[in-house]
């Protein structure tokens, strides 16, 4: 099949452009970004990915990020109802996975109910590109047994709306997303639930591009770890026995708290 014939007029694909590595885009990720006539993607979709569209299909920034939305969901939304409705081949394009915290579900049936097709194509989130940065596994026999995904993403001043009693679970690993202007609240939070606050954590920005970087602590040094890394940048936490597990890991893949100047 050809790139042009994976889209049809009037079509949809929410696609998956993965944690900002070009190299971490899906094959079939890259044929749909060909196969369009206009891209709408998110201010979380790596350079080196967008340089992989042709220069003849139209681009339209719809950047959505913490405290800096540059569309509203239902513009958002609005947009992609109309390309479709003009017969364009439309890819939306997300950072990580569209159906992790990418509001996948509602601009499908955004377009669902203008009776446009839409489909998804999976790309890799940034907790697995993280845990693989990092030579760790989410899952660890012996050590955690569930990965649970949670966004902290919430508005300014108001707490985090989660069941802290059942996150705080000694044999699980935490993938909090956005997650470090609430890392106070969530070192505070799980503590106080009953994890021990030798839990290691691992906080890691711009997951998969060459700033990236990956920082070893605890949850008690939370807070103060999170302070010591730059702010704006795409952050996740990941907390749990199975982060510490693996002793020896490369050495260019491990900071630990205490190399940094203020934690």
């Amino acid at each position: 099949m050809r790139d042009e014939d994976l889209i049809g007029p009037g079509e949809v694909w929410l696609v998956g452009a993965g944690p900002g590595d070009p190299d971490l885009l899906t094959r079939k990720a890259e044929k749909l970004m060909r196969a369009a006539t206009v891209i709408f993607y998110d201010a979380l979709v790596g350079q080196g990915v967008l340089d992989l569209i042709p220069a003849h299909i139209r681009r339209v920034a719809v950047g959505k990020r913490s405290g800096r939305h540059s569309k509203a969901q239902d513009d958002i939304n609005d947009l992609l109802v109309a390309a479709a409705l003009a017969g364009e081949r439309v890819v939306r394009l997300k950072g990580g996975d569209p159906s992790i915290f990418g509001r996948s579900a509602e601009e499908v049936d955004a377009l669902a109910d203008h009776g446009v097709s839409a489909r998804i194509c999976p790309g890799i989130t940034a907790a697995s590109a993280a845990a693989a940065s990092a030579t760790l596994s989410l899952s660890l026999r012996g050590f955690a047994r569930r990965v649970q995904f949670v966004t902290a993403h919430a508005m300014a001043g108001t707490p985090l709306d989660l069941d802290w009693a059942a996150l705080a679970d000694a044999q699980s690993t935490l993938a909090f997303y956005m997650g470090r202007a609430a890392a106070s609240e969530i070192s505070a939070m799980l503590v106080a639930h009953g994890l021990s606050p030798t839990t290691p954590v691992l906080i890691a920005s711009d997951v998969s591009l060459p700033t990236e970087r990956l920082v070893h602590t605890r949850l008690d040094l939370l807070p103060l770890t999170a302070q010591a890394l730059a702010d704006g940048k795409p952050t996740l936490i990941l907390i749990g026995q199975a982060i510490g597990a693996r002793l020896h890991r490369p050495q260019s893949a491990r900071i630990d708290a205490q190399d940094c100047p203020s934690a």
